[in-house]
């Protein structure tokens, strides 16, 4: 087996990022700007499941020298499928950062691993403790 690090291409990284799980959205993703999210806490599981809104995080990852950016947000993913940027009730702010930390954890892990690149959190990024 090799210790050759493959060049980072869009699909490498594609296909790298969605192994780390169901986090990226594809739709929103193009060369250089990637687009993930976490649906963490049901608001109301009595809802309807059409009808469900969650607390979770969204990230916008950037690409810069040496490696990406990652700008995270936190809120609620509303009933139009849209994310609104809230104070999260602190019974749910735990879970909503653990879930948010786990997978940046692993999203550093995987870009050094196999690319060689870092993944610095920008300074306005709503972030895990």
């Amino acid at each position: 087996m090799t210790d050759e690090i493959k060049a980072p291409t869009h699909n490498r990284l594609l296909a790298k990022m969605r192994a780390i799980g169901p986090y990226l959205r594809d739709p929103q993703s193009q060369e250089g700007n990637y687009y993930f999210d976490c649906l963490s806490v049901c608001v109301d599981d009595k809802q309807s499941p059409e009808c469900r809104e969650f607390f979770g995080w969204w990230m916008e990852l950037t690409a810069v020298e040496g490696g990406f950016q990652a700008l995270y947000r936190i809120g609620k993913y509303d009933i139009d499928g849209e994310w609104q940027a809230l104070e999260l009730p602190k019974n749910v702010l735990k879970e909503v950062t653990q879930t948010q930390q786990l997978f940046h954890d692993k999203l550093d892990q995987m870009l050094n691993t196999h690319f060689r690149l870092t993944v610095e959190v920008h300074d306005k990024s709503a972030v895990f403790d």
